[in-house]
């Protein structure tokens, strides 16, 4: 997805935060350690026990800095980390003008690992959202996992899927779906499963809204997805399916799914593109 290269990106508020930088596969090894990161991805939930040496306690953590060199929609298409920022803007504005009392979460681009009320984020435990803190994290080598991993090339529309689907978890969290269906174990059509779909399909409700948000000199952010984007994007879905995941480890178990297949999040992802949030009620299907 193409930011407008004129558009005032400013004053996002995303911050960096982390001790230095450092490569996912640099961390934890092995495919394990990749189906372990993709648990998490796209989840509220918080699997970072699982990783030797990764503490999963409260902590405090400074403030971070602000991201540098991140001021126009050139920025944006230059650098990943300014995508990120820039694209919250758009997020939040979408948000803001659809649910009533929308306030926006904190988003922390990750450099190597920082301490959240949730664990320890780092490259390896991939995005996720901290409901405690109202925060998005996102390590940005994430997108290299998709690449190198599953074959996708996780172009700029598949990266702010990524970012729109964590800020979905923020919707779930400030309107009470969380709590209005907590978790109740796994399977695809368990309320863990309906809500990743949800997200996904906030995300692609989102996607549809993208290019109508605006600067304030009324310059949009972004130009309306092409084609290829809203291709990635759906194969982004589709690489982080369940499904796709445990086929790489040799047997799929639905019954202990925690995100959804393929089908499922791509399905869900267009529902959100074509229908728009009010279409987004995973839970009030049958089988979502």
């Amino acid at each position: 997805m193409t930011f407008n290269s004129n558009a005032d990106v400013s004053g996002s508020g995303a911050r960096r935060r982390g001790p230095g930088g450092g490569a996912i596969a640099g961390g934890v090894g092995g495919l394990g350690a990749i189906v372990v990161i993709l648990l998490q991805i796209f989840t509220n939930g918080n699997f970072s026990s699982l990783l030797s040496g990764v503490d999963g306690g409260p902590t405090e953590a400074g403030p971070g800095t602000e991201i540098a060199n991140c001021e126009t929609g050139a920025d944006a298409n230059a650098s990943v980390d300014c995508r990120l920022a820039a694209g919250s803007l758009s997020i939040n504005q979408f948000w803001a003008g659809t649910v009533q009392n929308y306030r926006q979460p904190q988003l922390i681009i990750v450099d190597g690992s920082t301490p959240t009320a949730c664990g320890t984020a780092s490259n390896a435990t991939g995005p996720f959202y901290c409901p405690p803190e109202e925060t998005v994290y996102i390590d940005p080598t994430f997108f290299d996992v998709l690449e190198q991993q599953f074959g996708d090339k996780a172009g700029s529309l598949a990266q702010l899927y990524v970012l729109a689907h964590e800020y979905g978890h923020h919707i779930q969290q400030i309107t009470g779906i969380f709590d209005q269906y907590p978790n109740n174990g796994t399977g695809p059509a368990s309320n863990g499963v309906r809500t990743e779909l949800q997200a996904d399909c906030f995300a692609g409700a989102w996607v549809a809204n993208a290019a109508k948000q605006k600067d304030g000199k009324g310059v949009a952010f972004l130009k309306t997805p092409t084609e290829d984007q809203i291709r990635d994007a759906l194969a982004a879905a589709a690489a982080v399916g369940d499904d796709h995941i445990q086929a790489q480890s040799g047997r799929v178990n639905p019954e202990s799914w925690t995100h959804g297949s393929s089908d499922q999040r791509q399905k869900w992802f267009a529902t959100g593109y074509q229908g728009g949030a009010g279409a987004c009620d995973t839970f009030g299907v049958r089988q979502p």
